[in-house]
């Protein structure tokens, strides 16, 4: 362990890129702080998986980012948050924060006819209809799954006229609903920002997870005496596939070609109880 717990890294994962946009949020709000990313490349797209398979790779990365001695952990994913939160958070003795939460505050502040456009697995899960719900009773919530996004994200193809095509066919029920509120409900998303504008009415308020999220872990450093001082290390880049393909694929959202390494995760043993509850 380091001598000063303000100065070890905070851990984010992701299938992909995704998360890079909780990671330029971070930089953004908390810039003193040091950080260590990991993509989970060799498995994207998630959302597309069974829940018991989900809750076994985050198990994974979570014991992984503890080995690497992280004092907090962002979960910078929408499918892992809406199905392996409980199992985390009995299972790990360090802050962990999700992205559901803060983005359905977030909407319920905004708005009262709410949108989400998520993965497969996380619409499947209802997270973000029930924590809007929970929230304001009075809100209507529809979600759309999106299959097709994360991977058109990944293969760097955000302004291809199929995207367009793709994107319009997903948010058009939305806009016949006349939602004034659209939450990404995956952290890729907002990378698509730009498709999306273009085709929702100009009313329509955008709420972005990763924003709210950020400064919810900030709230919680401050609040636990974790926060650093000092000057932040360079951000560690770490990925389960090709080290390559990510650094050239992150390059657009970060400025400059990262150094990436390729780790391999530590096996670990399922708990029967911990996936039964997520799914």
């Amino acid at each position: 362990m380091t001598t000063d717990s303000g100065q070890q890294r905070i851990g984010i994962f992701d299938s992909g890129v995704g998360g890079l946009t909780v990671l330029r949020e971070l930089y953004r709000q908390l810039p003193n702080e040091s950080i260590l990313y990991f993509g989970d490349t060799a498995r994207l797209p998630y959302g597309t998986r069974g829940a018991a398979e989900i809750v076994q790779f985050v198990r994974e990365i979570m014991a992984w980012l503890v080995e690497q001695d992280v004092k907090m952990v962002i979960m910078a994913c929408n499918t892992s948050s809406a199905l392996a939160m409980e199992m985390v958070q009995a299972e790990f003795d360090i802050p962990v924060l999700g992205v559901i939460l803060p983005g359905a505050q977030a909407a319920v502040h905004q708005g009262k006819r709410i949108g989400v456009i998520a993965t497969p697995a996380t619409a499947a899960s209802n997270a973000y209809r029930n924590a809007i719900l929970e929230m304001d009773n009075s809100c209507l919530v529809w979600q759309v799954s999106c299959p097709a996004f994360v991977p058109l994200v990944e293969q760097n193809r955000i302004y291809d006229p199929y995207t367009y095509e793709v994107a319009r066919e997903y948010l058009a029920p939305l806009i016949q609903q006349r939602i004034d509120t659209l939450i990404y409900g995956c952290t890729h998303y907002p990378l698509l920002a730009p498709v999306l504008r273009s085709l929702l009415p100009v009313g329509v308020q955008l709420i972005d997870p990763a924003v709210r999220v950020v400064a919810a872990a900030a709230q919680e450093l401050e609040l636990l005496g974790l926060r650093n001082a000092g000057t932040a290390l360079p951000t560690r880049f770490c990925v389960s596939g090709p080290p390559q393909q990510f650094a050239e694929l992150s390059v657009q959202w970060l400025g400059c070609t990262p150094a990436v390494e390729k780790i391999s995760l530590p096996a670990v043993v399922r708990s029967p109880v911990s996936i039964e509850s997520a799914e």
